[in-house]
């Protein structure tokens, strides 16, 4: 059974504000600080501290939001499935997807698993890698196949798919000169993804290995859709870098090519991530498997 407590506690950890973190739990923000008090007592470490008027949390603050976020989601867990063996219920499963990961990765391999077990009940988030994390923090999804980069140290995590990330640009688009490498494009608008985004995260690393950023192009849109950036890009409005598997019928369709250049080989896994030390890391690896069929 978890705390009041530590409901509390893993609330401002997410949150980052002892006022907001009131308002959500319907609690006094003295009785918050009450309770981040009390578990520093407890724990004898301090939990939080300032840094330039904004809430972080300490080393020791970051052990035990690691430690509770996995006992609280594992407690979720527990009475879900004590209510499915003495009432009969169906096995319910939250699974988070980026958009890509979701789409064209894992969305074939989940419908052939759930064929299979009908007695399982799917819920699926989707979201930026940022965002499932949080959810995943929360207790709000069991595990999450994500693009984007985390923290491998907090999260159990098996690489489910390496992806490329490839430039693209519209069939009969021109260039001043033939592009062979990465700077060659950096005369064009790129479109990318919004802050928070999984494959944004990726490309940004790349560059940033190279001295660039999206801000080195001459120009750069920003949108949410992966399918709203194909079709700007098939409109000529400018290049961008999406994963292989996305664009494949469209590759296909001749309305997209793929920029063939010589030193472009971004590659990323999709991961498989979920609660480190969990009770129920063995049901998240069955299932895993069970997907890499």
């Amino acid at each position: 059974m978890q705390d009041f407590r530590v409901k509390t506690f893993l609330t401002v950890c997410r949150t980052l504000n002892y006022t907001r973190a009131a308002e959500e739990l319907a609690l006094t923000q003295p009785a918050v600080s009450q309770h981040i008090t009390y578990l520093e007592r407890e724990y004898g470490a301090k939990l939080f501290t300032y840094h330039r008027k904004k809430l972080e949390l300490t080393p020791a603050g970051r052990v035990l939001r690691d430690g509770l976020a996995t006992m609280a989601h594992d407690d979720l867990l527990l009475h879900e499935r004590i209510g499915e063996v003495a009432h009969g219920a169906t096995v319910k499963l939250r699974i988070g997807m980026t958009l890509t990961a979701g789409e064209y990765v894992v969305a074939r391999p989940l419908a052939r698993c759930l064929a299979a077990r009908p007695d399982i009940q799917v819920t699926v988030r989707s979201g930026g890698t940022q965002r499932l994390l949080e959810l995943l923090d929360a207790g709000t999804i069991d595990c999450a196949f994500v693009e984007g980069l985390f923290d491998k140290a907090r999260y159990a995590s098996r690489p489910f798919s390496s992806e490329r990330l490839v430039p693209i640009c519209a069939a009969e688009h021109r260039f001043p000169r033939t592009p062979r490498t990465l700077e060659d494009l950096l005369g064009e608008r790129l479109i990318l993804r919004e802050e928070g985004s999984g494959s944004r995260n990726v490309l940004v690393h790349a560059l940033a290995q190279r001295n660039l950023s999206p801000a080195s192009f001459a120009d750069h849109f920003v949108v949410e859709s992966l399918d709203i950036i194909k079709i700007f890009v098939q409109a000529d409005l400018g290049i961008s870098f999406v994963y292989e598997a996305a664009v494949q019928r469209e590759v296909q369709e001749g309305t997209l090519r793929v920029i063939p250049l010589s030193d472009a080989g971004i590659f990323h896994d999709i991961s498989f991530i979920y609660l480190r030390d969990s009770i129920y890391e063995q049901d998240m690896e069955d299932l895993f498997e069970a997907l890499k069929v």
